[in-house]
This record gives C-alpha cells, sequence and structure tokens, in this order.
C-alpha cells in the first residue's frame, strides 16, 4: 500500500479503523464548511472568538467573507473526501496526507501569523489534536490489512 497507488480503484488495504475514521473526517469537513458559508458570522466571532464586534463593519464584513471562502474550500475537499469513500478508496492514505498537512499547516500559521482572540478557539485546540490523529491513521492506512470493497 503507497501513497500514491499504483492503481486507483475501490479496494482499500489499510487498517479499517483509518476507513471508519475518514468516513467522520468527511463528515466533519463537510459540516464545518456548511457553518462557515451559512453562519451570519461566517463561525468568526461564535466559534473562533476573533472579536468582530471591536472591527469596523467593513472589517468584519471581510474577515466574514474570508471564512466563507474558506468554507468553500472545505466544502470542495469535503465532496473530494466522498468521492474517495464512494469510488477510490485506494485514495485513502493521500487524503490523509491532505489532513496532517492541512492541520499542520494550521499549527504553524497560528505561530507564524498570530491574531488576537477574545478565548480559545476549537480549532486551535483541533491542530493539537488532529496532527497525531492525522499521522497515526495515515500509517494504519498504509498497513496492509484484509482489502476492504464497499
Amino acid at each position: 500500500m503507497k501513497v500514491l497507488p499504483k492503481e486507483i480503484n475501490n479496494n482499500y488495504e489499510g487498517r479499517k479503523i483509518a476507513l471508519y475514521l475518514f468516513y467522520l473526517f468527511t463528515v466533519m469537513t463537510v459540516a464545518r464548511s456548511l457553518v462557515h458559508i451559512f453562519a451570519p458570522d461566517g463561525g468568526a466571532q461564535s466559534i473562533a472568538t476573533i472579536p468582530l464586534s471591536s472591527y469596523s463593519a467593513e472589517a468584519a464584513d471581510v474577515v466574514i467573507h474570508i471564512f466563507a471562502e474558506w468554507g468553500l474550500t472545505q466544502l470542495l475537499f469535503g465532496i473530494l473526501y466522498a468521492i474517495v469513500l464512494w469510488k477510490y478508496k485506494s485514495l485513502i492514505p493521500l487524503m490523509y496526507l491532505f489532513i496532517l498537512t492541512e492541520y499542520t499547516g494550521r499549527l504553524f500559521l497560528t505561530f507564524y501569523k498570530p491574531i488576537i482572540l477574545e478565548g480559545t478557539a476549537p480549532g486551535g485546540i483541533g491542530n493539537y489534536i488532529m496532527i497525531p490523529v492525522g499521522l497515526l491513521m495515515l500509517v494504519l492506512s498504509l498497513q496492509k490489512s484484509k482489502a476492504v470493497q464497499l
């Protein structure tokens, strides 16, 4: 099993826990994307604790718009994950590499370009959880197990 398989098909050969957790990651990705797209504040203040109320209306609108665009990107990834689960399970290790890269990048950006928050955002805590979980699931998805064809 490789991150980039020779043949892209619906045969998943990794550990089942990595497959089942990927279903959860897919649902979680789609759900958070919809919050960023449809919540009045894009989740910026209500979830991420960005103090929008202390910004000018124009600045707050820019942040909300950027959160909505981020939600669109997350939705596209969620759709890609769903397509992989539906037709191309051999790509699950690659998707875990994407997940690991996303959350590692988020953590890096937290230190490289910090922002002032009113509290602790769930995403900030999630970065510390998702990096080791994503790495573990990547490793488990690469370990040969009985092939699962669903």
